[in-house]
């Protein structure tokens, strides 16, 4: 799980290396006179998604509550806009398609990081006849349970889901949003790489996510939920690694100000 975020437009290098700083607190018990501890900090040097720790993240969603309000980060507005930019967007590939083309529904759908299952109520289940679920959280998969249209459910992180090798699918839509920053860039190719092998004929692999927006133009790593926020070039470059092409993206409108931009890209195999 992720989500919408707050963060300057103008954010600089020195705040993002300040924020990969452990906070240190005094021991009220040390001798005054004993040399300080050494504290590992991390490397100012490394690379963003290298310091992403999925026990973490893990327990950080896992202490989160089960609403809109908590997966979203405390931005439950942008709920509706973000579903219907979503609906728009699928709407399109629709259109276009010779494979799945409107006016029926899709035969099978998975949603990626569901969280409380919010794409999949407010979309996903609208448009597929059945949705599966793909979500570490107990707590936020125990709010999806027993939901009409709702299919198998899997408590595991991206990064240890293996839809190829146990036989899954065929999905005609692969929807991934606002969790593939929990994964490091080799995941995510890996990830990526697994998925053409359990999507239908046509159909699309969706990444929606935050766009880093730093003025050196860098991901950036939030310590409070470990995850990366990526660059539009980062998320292309992986993409190319993973052997996908690009069908279609769009930046989503209607945002708050003051959060990273939106981005939905679909995806296809070469």
């Amino acid at each position: 799980m992720f989500s919408p975020k707050r963060k300057s437009s103008n954010l600089d290098t020195t705040h993002v290396e300040a924020s990969k700083k452990p906070k240190i607190t005094p021991d009220e018990d040390a001798d005054e006179d004993s040399p300080a501890p050494e504290i590992p900090f991390p490397d100012p040097n490394a690379a963003p998604d290298s310091l992403i720790d999925h026990k973490a993240a893990l327990a950080y969603w896992s202490a989160t509550e089960p609403t809109v309000t908590g997966v979203l980060g405390g931005f439950p507005q942008v709920s509706r806009v973000d579903l219907q930019g979503s609906s728009n967007f699928l709407a399109k590939l629709r259109r276009s398609s010779k494979h799945l083309p409107p006016g029926k529904k899709l035969r099978r759908a998975v949603d990626c990081g569901a969280g409380i299952g919010r794409i999949t109520d407010g979309l996903l289940s609208r448009v597929a006849e059945v949705v599966d679920i793909v979500e570490p959280v107990q707590s936020f998969t125990d709010a999806i349970k027993g939901k009409p249209g709702v299919g198998e459910i899997y408590n595991v992180g991206l990064e240890a889901w293996h839809p190829d090798r146990e036989g899954l699918g065929p999905y005609d839509l692969i929807w991934n949003q606002w969790c593939l920053g929990q994964l490091t860039d080799a995941q995510l190719v890996q990830y990526l790489q697994r998925l053409p092998k359990v999507l239908s004929e046509g159909g699309w692999i969706v990444v929606k996510e935050n766009m880093s927006n730093h003025s050196l133009g860098e991901d950036v790593f939030d310590e409070e939920d470990s995850s990366v926020t990526r660059t539009d070039a980062k998320f292309r470059r992986l993409f190319g690694e993973s052997g996908l092409k690009l069908v279609s993206t769009e930046l989503q409108t209607g945002m708050p100000k003051g959060l990273y931009p939106v981005r939905a890209y679909a995806l296809q195999p070469r």
